[in-house]
C-alpha cells in the first residue's frame, strides 16, 4: 500500500491547539504531521471515536454489521460487553462475537463477562465461571474483565466475586463497574475492591461520589437509558474522568448517529472542545490501554474527517489506514454471518397467561421513558371470572417473562406507562437472561405475541388484532445475521405500530428489554416470578 497525504485543520487534543497540517499514512501508521499554510478551508482532523461500553448484542446486529454502521458516524473502536450472548449461549457466544468482529476492519475490544449467569433469580442459557474468565483474560482480544453488576457480593467480598476481580488483577486488566445509585460507604467498599469505571450513574451527586473515590464515569445515551443531561457537567471539573458511552443502542438510532452526537451535544452546552473531544477519544485508550491511535506519529492510523467542530458532520472515517466511509456512506463489505441459538421451549396456549386473582389492589413495575430504574407503584386490576386482567384505561398492563430454555409457567405481573391500546409487542432481547418479555392489553393478544418469536427462534413481535409483524433475530434470539440497514428499516416499521398501538415510550422494545433486569432496582419481573431490586428477593404480585 503507497503512502497517502491527507490535508486538514489538525486537532491536538493533548496540546490543545488546532493547525492546519498535512498527515502522511503509510503501512496502517501515521508516519508525518507536518504544518502547512493556514487553510480554514479545509475540513477538521481528529481521532476516531470510541464507544467506552456497550453490547453489540443490543443494536440487534452482529459485531460486524455493527461496524459498518458506526464507522459512518466516525466510530473506530468499542469496548464490547458480550454479556448478552454469554447469557445465552455461554463461551460459545463469546468466540462467535471475537470472531464475527475479526471479518471487518474495525477495532472491537471485548470483556471477559462476569456475572454469567447475571442472579440466581432468572433461568440463563449458559454459565461462566471463574475457571472460563481466566482462560478469556489471557487472551489479547479481551481487555478488561466486563461489568461487575454483583454489587453486593463486591460490597461483602463474596469468594466467587473476588476471584473474578483477582483473575483481572493477575492479567493486569481493569474492571467494570455496574452500581446502579450506590453512594456513600457501599460505593467506597465497591470501589475499593478494585472496579475501575461506572456507567450507572443517573444523578450528578452520584457521579461526583464516584470519582472522588477514583472511579471513571462513562456518560451513558443509548435507545433506553439516557443520561446525558444528569451527567456532562461532570466534564467541567473532572475532565479526565470522564467517557462516553452507549451501553444499548437499537439499529433505527444507530443509523442517525452514535458517540459523534454526544461530542456535538456536549460542545453546544458550550464545555471545552478539548476536554469532550478528550472523553470521546483519548481517555477509553488510556484507561484500557488499546491499540488505537491517538493521532501522533507512528500511531495506527485511526482518525475522522469532520465538517466543522459544531455538528460534528463525519466526511470520512480511516481505520489503520483503511478508508472505511466516506460521506456517510460505509465502505465496510457486508460478510456472511453464522447462526447460534439457544431456544427450546414449545408454543402457549391462552389460558398459561391467565392469573388468578387474590384481589384488585396489585404492585406494579412503573417504567420510566428514558430511565432502566423501575419504581415500585400501587395500582387496580380488572377481575373477571377470578382472573386478574390488565386494565387499559389506568395504563396498568398485563406483563408476562416465558422461559426460553425449557418449558415453565409463564411469569405474570402488571405494568405502566407503556401505553398500549390494544394488543401486545414481545421480545426475547430481555436483559440479562434473554427470556421472552410479552406486555399486552389481553391474554390472546400476549399469547400470540410470544408464539411468534418461538416459531422464529427469537426476534421481537407487535400483534394488533389481525395484524402481526415478527422481525426475526436467529442469532441468540437476539440478533440478526442480515444487513444492518435492512434491519435498521424493519425494526423502524415495527416501533411505529408499537406507537400506533397506543405506546408513549421513545423506544418501547428496549424499554421491555429492562423489565426484567433484576439489578437495577426497584421493582423487575424474572421467569420466576416478581422481584424486589431493593431488598433483592421476590415479593408478592398481590398488596394485602
Amino acid at each position: 500500500m503507497k503512502n497517502i497525504s491527507i490535508f486538514g485543520q489538525f486537532v491536538d487534543i493533548q496540546n490543545r491547539k488546532i493547525f492546519s497540517a498535512e498527515v502522511t499514512v503509510g503501512n496502517g501508521k501515521i508516519l508525518f504531521i507536518k504544518p502547512i499554510v493556514e487553510n480554514k478551508s479545509l475540513p477538521f482532523i481528529l481521532p476516531g471515536f470510541i464507544d467506552a461500553h456497550v453490547h453489540v448484542e443490543s443494536s440487534m446486529l452482529v459485531p460486524s454489521e455493527f461496524a459498518r454502521l458506526a464507522v459512518c458516524h466516525g466510530t473506530v473502536a468499542t469496548i464490547s460487553d458480550p454479556h448478552e450472548i454469554a447469557n445465552v449461549c455461554g463461551m460459545e457466544g463469546v468466540n462467535y462475537m471475537i470472531e464475527n468482529g475479526n471479518k471487518v476492519p474495525f477495532k472491537f475490544y471485548f470483556g471477559a463477562p462476569s456475572c454469567v449467569p447475571a442472579t440466581p433469580f432468572e433461568t440463563a442459557g449458559a454459565e461462566i465461571s471463574a475457571s472460563d474468565i481466566d482462560q478469556l483474560l489471557k487472551r489479547e482480544e479481551i481487555v478488561y474483565l466486563a461489568e461487575m453488576m454483583n454489587w453486593p457480593g463486591t460490597v461483602n467480598r463474596d469468594p466467587e466475586v473476588m476471584e473474578k476481580i483477582s483473575l483481572a488483577n493477575k492479567y493486569g486488566k481493569p474492571v467494570d463497574g455496574h452500581a446502579p445509585g450506590l453512594k456513600g460507604e457501599l460505593a467506597k467498599k465497591y470501589a475499593s475492591a478494585g472496579i475501575s469505571t461506572d456507567h450507572e450513574c443517573f444523578t450528578l451527586e452520584e457521579a461526583l461520589d464516584k470519582v472522588k473515590l477514583g472511579m471513571k464515569i462513562a456518560i451513558r445515551e443509548g435507545s433506553a437509558a439516557k443520561n446525558f443531561e444528569a451527567l456532562i457537567d461532570l466534564i467541567d471539573e473532572f475532565p479526565e474522568m470522564v467517557m462516553f458511552c452507549s451501553d444499548d443502542k437499537h439499529p433505527d438510532n444507530l443509523v442517525e448517529g452514535h458517540i459523534n452526537t454526544l461530542v456535538a451535544r456536549a460542545v453546544k452546552k458550550e464545555k471545552d472542545l478539548f476536554d469532550v473531544l478528550r472523553a470521546a477519544c483519548l481517555t477509553p485508550i488510556e484507561h484500557y490501554k488499546l491499540k488505537v491511535g491517538s493521532l501522533k506519529s507512528g500511531d495506527p492510523a485511526d482518525f475522522i474527517l469532520v465538517k466543522d467542530l459544531k455538528d460534528f458532520e463525519v466526511l470520512s472515517t480511516y481505520i489503520d489506514g483503511q478508508k472505511v466511509s466516506e460521506s456517510g456512506k460505509s465502505l465496510i463489505s457486508q460478510t456472511p454471518n453464522a447462526i447460534i441459538n439457544n431456544f427450546n421451549t414449545s408454543l402457549k396456549q391462552k389460558q398459561d397467561f391467565r392469573l388468578s386473582a387474590v384481589n384488585q389492589k396489585v404492585r406494579v413495575i412503573e417504567a420510566l421513558d428514558g430511565q432502566l430504574i423501575t419504581p415500585s407503584v400501587e395500582g387496580s386490576v380488572i377481575v373477571k371470572d377470578g382472573w386478574a386482567m390488565a386494565n387499559p384505561d389506568e395504563d396498568i398492563l398485563k406483563i408476562s417473562v416465558v422461559n426460553r430454555y425449557e418449558e415453565a409457567t409463564p411469569a405474570i405481573a402488571f405494568i405502566k406507562n407503556f401505553g398500549l391500546k390494544s394488543g401486545a409487542i414481545a421480545s426475547s432481547v430481555g436483559h440479562d437472561s434473554h427470556n421472552i418479555l410479552a406486555v399486552g392489553v389481553d391474554d390472546e393478544s400476549i399469547c400470540k405475541a410470544v408464539n411468534l418469536l418461538i416459531q422464529e427462534k427469537g426476534g421481537v413481535s407487535a400483534v394488533d388484532g389481525e395484524q402481526e409483524i415478527v422481525l426475526p433475530l436467529p442469532v441468540g434470539g437476539i440478533m440478526s445475521d442480515k444487513d444492518g440497514y435492512q434491519v435498521a428499516k424493519a425494526y423502524t416499521a415495527i416501533d411505529k405500530m408499537a406507537k400506533e398501538m397506543g405506546s408513549t415510550l421513545q423506544s418501547p422494545f428496549m424499554t421491555l428489554s429492562f423489565m426484567a433486569l433484576l439489578v437495577i432496582p426497584d421493582l423487575k419481573l424474572s421467569d420466576k416470578g416478581l422481584f424486589d431490586g431493593q431488598k433483592f428477593e421476590f415479593t408478592d404480585i398481590f398488596l394485602p
